[in-house]
C-alpha cells in the first residue's frame, strides 16, 4: 500500500515503540465509527494482545477536533429501513469490540482529546485509562434520536457516583474538559497544550508512553499520573454539576420515568425546570427503555449488559422513533420529531418488555 493510500485509510494501525497505536482517521466526519473501522480495530487489538512486544494499546482521533463523535448513524438508518444486514452486523460487531476493550489483556489508553459521544464512548470508557483534556466534550445524546445510551452504557452509567449516570442518560447532558474526570468518566486529565508556551502536552504524553521499556500497568499509570499532576486547566473551577448533585440524586431517584418527571415538576427550581423541559423533548420509548436498561445494568456484568443492549438495538431497528429521530436531528434538522407513542403513559410495560426479549439463536454471543 502506498503511503498516500495508507494515510487515507479510515483507521491507522501502527506499532510505535512499546505501543500499538490506533488512530481514528475520518476527521471530516469527526472520526465517526463505521463497520469497516470496527472490524479493523477488533482484528488488530486481538493480534496486539498476543504479541509479546506490545505492552500497551493507545487509541486516539485524527484532526484535532474529535476523538470519535459516535457511530455512523446515517448508514445504519439506511440499512435498517431496507432490512439490510448492516443494521444487525454493525451493532453486533461494535458491541463485540466494546467487550474486547473491556477484557483487553494489555493496558488500554484512550486519549479522548476532543468530541467523544456514543460509539466514541464505547471505544474508550471500558479501557483501563481514559485521558481527557480541556478540548474534551462528552455526551450520550441517544434519547434525542429515539435510540438509547448503548455501547455498554447500561454498565458504566449506573456505576458513576449517585444518579449522575441516569441524569446524563435521560437528558443527554454534555460534560466538558476536567468535568469529564470529575464525573468519574475519565481517569486522568492532561492539558492539550501547556499554558503560556507552545508545548503540545498530548503528543508529549504519547511519546513518553511509547518510549517506556517493557512497562507494567503501574508504570503506565505513573506516567499518566505525572502528566495529570502537571495539568492545571480548569483546576480552580468546581464541577459543573456540583451545586446540583443533591437535586440530581434526590429527583432522579424516582422508581419510574414518570416519577422522575413528577419530582422535577414538584421541585420547581430553575435547574429542575430546565431538565424537565429537556426530557419532555426526548422519545418517550427511549426514556423508558433507558431507565430500565440502567436499572437492570447496575447488577449485570459488561457481557450481560451488551447482550441486553443488542436485543434493544434490534427492537429499535424495527421501531419508529429511531428513524424519526435521525430524520429530525441529523437529516432534515427541523428538531421536531413526531414520536410514536408520543406520550410516556402510552409506552406500556408489555411494549417495553419486547425491547428486552431474547432473540434466541440471534442473541449476541460473547
Amino acid at each position: 500500500m502506498s503511503s498516500q493510500a495508507a494515510s487515507d485509510a479510515e483507521v491507522l494501525l501502527a506499532k510505535n515503540g512499546c505501543a500499538g497505536v490506533i488512530t481514528l482517521n475520518r476527521p471530516k466526519a469527526l472520526n465517526a465509527l463505521n463497520h469497516n473501522m470496527t472490524r479493523l480495530i477488533y482484528h488488530q487489538l486481538k493480534l496486539w494482545e498476543e504479541d509479546p512486544e506490545t505492552f500497551l494499546v493507545l487509541i486516539k482521533g485524527a484532526g484535532g477536533k474529535a476523538f470519535c463523535a459516535g457511530g455512523d448513524i446515517i448508514a445504519i438508518t439506511e440499512a435498517g429501513k431496507t432490512g439490510g444486514q448492516l443494521a444487525q452486523d454493525f451493532f453486533k460487531e461494535e458491541y463485540i469490540l466494546n467487550n474486547a476493550i473491556g477484557i483487553c489483556k494489555k493496558p488500554y489508553v484512550a486519549l479522548v482529546d476532543g468530541i467523544t459521544m456514543g460509539g466514541g464512548v464505547g471505544l474508550s470508557v471500558h479501557g483501563h485509562f481514559r485521558v481527557a483534556s480541556e478540548k474534551t466534550l462528552f455526551a450520550m445524546p441517544e434519547t434525542a434520536i429515539g435510540l438509547f445510551p448503548d455501547v455498554g452504557g447500561g454498565y458504566f452509567l449506573p456505576r458513576l457516583p449517585g444518579k449522575i449516570g441516569l441524569f446524563i442518560a435521560l437528558t443527554g447532558f454534555r460534560l466538558k474538559g476536567r468535568d469529564v474526570q470529575k464525573a468519574g468518566i475519565a481517569t486522568h486529565f492532561v492539558d492539550s497544550q501547556k499554558p503560556l508556551c507552545f508545548l503540545l502536552k498530548i503528543p508529549s504524553l504519547e511519546k513518553d508512553l511509547q518510549s517506556l521499556k517493557s512497562p507494567s500497568k503501574e508504570n503506565i499509570c505513573d506516567v499518566l499520573d505525572a502528566y495529570d499532576k502537571e495539568s492545571t486547566a480548569g483546576e480552580d473551577k468546581p464541577f459543573i454539576l456540583a451545586e446540583h448533585l443533591d437535586k440530581i440524586n434526590s429527583l432522579f431517584s424516582g422508581k419510574s420515568v414518570e416519577e422522575i418527571l413528577e419530582n422535577l415538576k414538584q421541585d420547581g427550581s430553575p435547574f429542575a425546570h430546565q431538565q424537565l423541559k429537556t426530557i419532555l423533548k426526548m422519545s418517550p420509548t427511549s426514556l423508558k427503555v433507558t431507565f430500565r436498561q440502567l436499572k437492570n445494568g447496575s447488577s449485570l456484568t459488561l457481557q450481560e449488559v451488551l447482550t441486553m443492549e443488542y436485543r434493544i438495538s434490534q427492537a429499535c431497528m424495527k421501531g419508529h422513533d429511531f428513524y424519526e429521530g435521525v430524520r429530525a436531528v441529523l437529516i432534515d434538522k427541523d428538531q421536531n420529531p413526531k414520536w410514536k407513542p408520543e406520550r410516556l403513559e402510552d409506552v406500556t410495560n408489555e411494549y417495553l418488555d419486547s425491547y428486552f426479549a431474547s432473540l434466541g439463536s440471534n442473541d449476541l454471543k460473547l
